[in-house]
């Protein structure tokens, strides 16, 4: 390493509150970009996303704002010792220590082994202490590197018993379990060089080899979190010295950046139950099958360590307990496992199959976008052409056009050869993107129910709606189905040696049959039929009808933002793609439009009347019009979250005028995404423009005037940030 993560140059004592934790996170960026290891404006930025997804405010009075990003040239510590608190999200209180970590995109294995250690030395109350004891910024460095390097920090000049006990957390920090944290320094002296536990190795308890009882059950823990460089090894070091108080042994697998060292065969074969604490998907949970779990936010495993092992040990114990179907990895991870066992049946499947529909998008926007590049290189009678001539015929007839029996007769194509052949290429490709699409809408709902389980059964089932025309309800249906049978079947407590079959081959085979007969011999007619009532009345809608019908689906897509109400009129549209008619052409052209609005409206709000919004939200604005125009609805979260009651309703309307006048210029657009992006797939083109435009307008004016009505509040407000 070219110069050491801490310098004093890199610590600050006993700073003066500048506001709040957002003034914190910017003088932190200050601070690190001033030693020429980071771009300020860059590091800042990647500070404040992660501590909008993730409050970084710990128990025990301290904050790591973290984060990788492009824009940290070196990797970096920063601290700042507050004169007063700043609340940093912790429900424990504010935080008076501050310790930023940069880390570069690329962070080698070895600077990521010293973070760990660094985070696992933070849960200890006495290395807190000891850096609020520091005197000065050297005595601060100085503790710093004798965690992550003991050799570097062995010259720390004393404080008091400052540098004792910083030999005591560095023997900590290198994996040995814990509650010894203030021994001499001598003790850590040689128990600084492992590394292993702290870079994502299995840990064990120290207490397991020194007074564990008999009868005491085993442990297994996992953390990881979504940057995987504090909060996955914080969560390991507090689960670790709850265990070694306990008597109980615990071995503990870290999944963070630095890689993952994993539990042995011997591990896995003793325990008793498992513990997980994460925010993202853990990877090898198959490996546990039938194993007691408890399934916790990693955050809870840092500040209720002790409370996570008496339940992980009462799981062990209990045969009604929670246990890893090997099918739970789409679970929750933000969700405890009690609150997992509690949430209603309405809000699960609505849920899986918000799940489904987000996993299907890929298919329809790949095919989608490929039939309307199709259109673009064959002509706009691609359709018809292809059901009539082969991709092969079309090459033959080079340079010639190919003729074929159109809607009103015997026609030729408008385009021929080498254009005809390439279009008829991407046209069939995307008919075979859109053909997959309810079946993966069926197979990610059964998935969001009973998790990998669900996935065959789930997609049988939707090919076989598809097959009888049972179209998207069919897949719904379906979907549905293969996620409860699956997950009813995950309930059954099979014996050791046959629980690792079950996920892979029992339950999918079980479920598919009960699923696939249900749709051939029982719904599968009533829904087809259902289905071709729906999309005949759809394609019957003309005139006010249709109007109407394109108003309800912009008060739609700009109820919620990406929401379920949003995500099921995008379902809604995509799924009448696959038919191919002018009337479904157009649902979706209302649709992507008046998704557009509300990023754009918020944009256009935020230029002309920027002393209504917070510099954030200006900012966030700036961002919104490349957003809206990409038709990512999400890009008016921000506001809408900040002011709901104002912002809401006026992007309702604004969406529900788009829609409808789509409706009534018969806009149509064969592409499902891409918004101004894909024109080439939408006509009129100038109609769509129109209607964005009109709606756009009407949305920024309504919010520019309900945000007028407490201007000076608001102004205020942004004088005083």
């Amino acid at each position: 390493m070219s110069e050491p993560l801490i310098t004093p140059q890199l610590v600050r004592l006993d700073v003066p509150s500048p506001g709040d934790k957002h003034a914190v996170i910017a003088a932190m960026a200050d601070l690190i970009a001033s030693s020429g290891r980071a771009e300020r404006d860059g590091l800042e930025a990647g500070l404040l996303k992660r501590e909008e997804s993730f409050a970084t405010g710990m128990p025990g009075g301290f904050a790591i704002p973290h984060c990788r990003t492009e824009a940290v040239r070196e990797a970096a510590l920063g601290l700042i010792r507050l004169s007063e608190p700043v609340d940093f999200g912790s429900s424990d209180g504010p935080a008076d220590l501050v310790i930023g970590i940069a880390a570069p995109a690329g962070t080698d294995d070895q600077h990521l082994k010293l973070l760990a250690q660094l985070s696992r030395a933070l849960i200890r109350p006495q290395f807190l202490a000891d850096l609020r004891a520091a005197r000065t910024p050297e005595q601060a460095s100085d503790l710093i590197m004798g965690i992550i390097e003991p050799e570097a920090g062995s010259t720390a000049p004393e404080a008091g018993n400052t540098a004792p006990e910083a030999g005591g957390a560095a023997e900590g920090a290198a994996g040995s379990a814990a509650p010894q944290a203030a021994q001499p320094a001598e003790d850590g002296a040689g128990a600084g060089a492992p590394v292993a536990a702290a870079s994502g190795a299995t840990a064990t308890a120290a207490a397991s080899a020194a007074g564990a009882s008999a009868d005491a059950p085993v442990l297994l823990a996992i953390t990881s979190c979504p940057t995987g460089i504090a909060h996955t090894y914080m969560a390991a070091e507090s689960l670790e010295n709850a265990a070694a108080d306990k008597g109980v042994e615990l071995h503990v697998e870290t999944q963070g950046s630095g890689g993952i060292n994993p539990f042995t065969s011997e591990q896995i074969a003793d325990a008793s139950a498992l513990i997980i604490a994460a925010d993202v998907n853990i990877s090898g949970r198959d490996r546990f099958a039938g194993m007691p779990l408890v399934e916790v936010p990693v955050k809870r495993a840092i500040s209720h360590g002790p409370q996570l092992i008496d339940e992980a040990v009462a799981a062990a114990k209990d045969p009604a307990a929670r246990r890893v179907t090997g099918a739970a990895a789409s679970a929750s991870a933000s969700s405890s496992s009690g609150e997992a066992q509690t949430t209603s049946w309405p809000r699960r499947i609505q849920a899986a199959v918000m799940t489904g529909v987000s996993y299907m998008i890929p298919f329809v926007a790949a095919g989608g976008l490929l039939m309307a590049l199709g259109f673009l290189l064959g002509g706009y009678d691609m359709a018809f052409v292809f059901d009539k001539v082969s991709v092969e015929n079309s090459l033959t007839n080079l340079p010639g056009h190919v003729a074929y029996e159109g809607p009103n007769g015997a026609a030729t194509t408008q385009a021929s050869g080498l254009l005809l052949y390439l279009g008829s290429v991407l046209f069939a490709l995307g008919k075979a993107g859109m053909e997959f699409l309810v079946p993966a809408l069926a197979g990610y709902i059964a998935f969001g129910l009973a998790g990998r389980p669900g996935i065959a059964p789930g997609f049988i089932g939707g090919f076989v709606s598809v097959t009888i025309g049972a179209g998207f309800l069919g897949g719904l249906i379906s979907g549905i189905l293969a996620g409860v049978i699956a997950l009813w079947l995950t309930g059954f407590k099979p014996p050791r040696w046959l629980a690792g079959l079950m996920p892979v081959v029992i339950i999918p085979l079980v479920t598919s049959l009960v699923v696939g007969g249900l749709m051939f011999l029982a719904l599968g007619k009533p829904l087809a039929a259902l289905m071709g009532g729906l999309q005949s009345s759809l394609e019957g809608m003309s005139g006010s009808s249709a109007i109407l019908l394109g108003a309800i689906l912009g008060l739609m897509m700009c109820f919620d933002l990406g929401g379920p109400v949003n995500k099921a009129a995008y379902l809604f549209a995509t799924a009448g793609l696959s038919q191919g008619t002018d009337a479904s052409f157009q649902v979706m052209a209302a649709v992507m439009a008046s998704g557009m609005v509300p990023p754009l409206a918020m944009a256009l709000s935020t230029a002309v009347r920027k002393k209504l919004y917070t510099p954030a939200e200006r900012e966030n604005g700036t961002t919104a019009w490349l957003l809206g125009a990409a038709f990512i609805s999400e890009g008016a979260i921000p506001f809408a979250a900040a002011d709901p009651l104002r912002v809401i309703p006026s992007m309702m309307v604004g969406g529900a005028v788009t829609g409808a006048l789509c409706e009534a210029l018969a806009v149509g657009s064969q592409a499902p995404h891409g918004g101004f992006f894909v024109f080439f797939a939408i006509n009129p083109f100038w109609g769509y423009v129109l209607a964005i435009v009109i709606g756009t307008l009407i949305s920024a004016a309504l919010v520019t005037v309900l945000k007028e009505m407490t201007g000076a509040k608001k102004a205020a407000e942004v004088v005083a940030a």
